[in-house]
């Protein structure tokens, strides 16, 4: 089921993270460059809208992918560098 990811519930201690990353982190860029609700659109007749568990949002997993794709790391590396490493964890909580 996809319905309410459209929406961000923000951490009040969100502007920790523009403190921390830098503004030329290559990830950051590349959230203010690409806009990724097209892949919404792009999943929205593969899932449910009003049956089922909540699914992890397309958009996340998708920079997962993208994570994993720039690092060249294994499924268990990206797990373990988005639990610690500052940059990955805020690009997890941009949607």
């Amino acid at each position: 089921m996809i319905s309410n990811q459209e929406t961000l519930n923000l951490s009040p201690y969100m502007a920790i993270y523009d403190i921390v990353v830098p503004k030329d982190n290559m990830l950051r860029q590349i959230n203010e460059l690409v806009e990724f609700s097209f892949i919404l659109e792009e999943l929205k007749t593969k899932y449910c809208l009003d049956n089922g568990r909540n699914a992890i949002p397309p958009i996340r997993m998708f920079k997962y992918l993208l994570l994993k794709a720039i690092n060249d790391v294994s499924d268990v590396d990206l797990v373990e560098r988005c639990h610690s490493t500052i940059s990955w964890i805020w690009q997890q909580k941009i949607q």
